[in-house]
């Protein structure tokens, strides 16, 4: 039976332009979902841009525009960079649209059937940067540690959610691992603030006018938080198409970065429950990263617009400089300095000049034709590194499944030094033949594993090799060795990865 895989990243705020934040986690759920389509999975991807609350309103204001103005052409800059990422997303969810709004006005009249919320005033701190209310615990010197300013002084009527009501239910359900927040720290982190103690939340605002109005009290606009998680079930369906829905939900991995983890892990685990609705399988909460050991700053000038990435690498290739940094889930440090020559050294120099060679040799001493072996030298390696490929992919390690591919490169790599191809061409064709033979069937399994890495650079490598269909064909049958047959046209084609001149301080 087919199985159903749906992934998420979070929705992203259009008060500003896509950074490599956003890239980050966008490439490596693609990479999932990429994966989870190839071995046949029935896969869904979910990225959108979250566009409600007060921080746009103000943007829009200072930008001359209308809010829906604003919000048009700042959600056309992410889809116009996932198109260039080769984002393969199943759809893009935006706040604003009709479905979601449909979406939100049932879920918020499901929780207020169930008791669920009730009505209160609220007098608290609000930092409008952040767009979520703040205890004087969270702040550093009476300011927002993250933007800097003293938060503003709220009194209104709101409509709270009881999360009280729910809490024991979803800290039981974090133990037990019915919620699956990974990595473990994450889920220590998760578990320690039921220990600090959590309040119910406001799920409105009174004074904000750009958002979702209440469908019980329209004097009231959905606080962005408590809308904004609903994409995850307004897209798929919610409200709109119970058959889509019923087949997509839950969501088998939430991915995010670690900032956003307690609405995700706590607070969206119980307006489910509240709702009537299962919890999602697994919650990925990967770390932050520093760029060239500094964290990301406007003002210190090393925001890095992925675009520009892209103009100097190509897509295939930032994706693989941005997820081969460090380990997935880790906070760690991109090397922007070093891209240059990490991208001459894995790509240039690794994959491309591999695949280069192999098919010039074909092209030299067997007429561009796959050899005839029987022999298979290269088998027990290649399903060795599968065996790990596989294994990394199923825990999220795309940083393992990294390793896997290079590891396999390396094999190659090693077994031209020891063969010489070019001095059994003098003397020995039946072994010429045997050697390239598993040269390109090595090949071939190598392009099946970057696939959901470098999707442009595998579907070239297939079809050099004559498999322009191998996405689409059975997994199992595509992993083994054996798969490309003798007479074959291979195609040489041009590099895949250019050299480039490493840039020097």
């Amino acid at each position: 039976m087919e199985k159903k895989f749906y992934i998420t990243t979070p929705i992203y705020y259009v008060n500003d332009i896509p950074h490599i934040g956003h890239a980050y986690t966008t490439i490596a759920a693609d990479v999932l979902a990429r994966y989870h389509r190839l071995i046949g999975d029935d896969t869904y991807y979910l990225t959108g841009t979250d566009e409600h609350g007060t921080k746009i309103a103000e943007a829009a204001e200072c930008a001359g525009k209308t809010p829906q103005e604003f919000c048009d052409e700042k959600a056309a800059t992410f889809e116009f960079l996932w198109d260039r990422l080769d984002i393969s997303n199943d759809q893009f969810i935006r706040t604003t649209s009709n479905v979601h709004k449909k979406g939100v006005e049932k879920f918020l009249t499901k929780l207020k059937e169930a008791d669920a919320i009730y009505e209160g005033q609220y007098e608290g701190l609000y930092c409008t940067g952040c767009e979520k209310f703040m205890t004087e615990k969270e702040l550093v010197d009476g300011k927002c540690p993250d933007h800097q300013k003293e938060p503003e002084v709220v009194r209104e009527k709101n409509y709270f959610f009881k999360l009280s009501k729910y809490l024991p239910q979803v800290k039981e359900m974090i133990d037990k691992g019915k919620i699956k927040i990974i990595p473990e720290s994450r889920k220590k982190e998760v578990l320690g603030l039921f220990k600090q103690g959590l309040d119910d939340f406001s799920i409105s605002r009174e004074s904000v006018k750009w958002g979702i109005q209440l469908p019980f009290d329209k004097s009231q606009v959905s606080y962005v938080w408590a809308e904004a998680l609903q994409n995850y079930i307004t897209a798929i369906g919610y409200e709109a198409d119970d058959k889509q829905f019923s087949k997509l939900w839950p969501a088998d991995i939430h991915l995010m970065a670690k900032d956003i983890i307690k609405f995700h892990a706590v607070s969206w685990p119980a307006m489910l429950l509240a709702a009537g609705l299962e919890m999602p399988k697994v919650i990925y909460a990967h770390g932050f990263f520093t760029v060239d050991g500094k964290k990301m700053s406007k003002s210190l000038g090393n925001v890095i617009d992925p675009n520009a990435l892209i103009d100097e690498f190509g897509a295939d290739a930032t994706r693989y400089l941005l997820l081969s940094q460090f380990p997935f889930g880790n906070d760690g440090d991109v090397k922007a300095g070093e891209f240059a020559i990490q991208y001459n050294a894995d790509l240039a120099n690794g994959i491309g000049n591999l695949v280069s060679r192999v098919t010039s040799m074909t092209e030299k001493y067997f007429d561009s034709k796959v050899p005839e072996t029987d022999t298979y030298n290269l088998e027990a390696e290649t399903t060795q590194v599968w065996g790990k490929y596989k294994e990394a992919m199923k825990i999220f390690q795309i940083d393992g499944a990294i390793s896997a591919v290079k590891e396999l490169n390396g094999i190659c790599d090693a077994y031209i030094e020891q063969n010489k191809p070019w001095e059994l061409a003098k003397d020995s064709e039946d072994k010429l033949a045997v050697v390239l033979y598993n040269l390109l069937e090595a090949i071939r399994h190598l392009g099946l594993m970057i696939y959901p890495i470098l999707p442009e650079t595998a579907e070239k490598i297939q079809v050099a090799l004559g498999q322009c269909e191998f996405n689409s064909q059975d997994f199992k049958k595509l992993s083994k060795w054996g798969g490309l047959k003798s007479g074959i046209e291979v195609k040489k084609g041009e590099a895949l990865f250019p050299r480039l001149e490493a840039k020097e301080d």
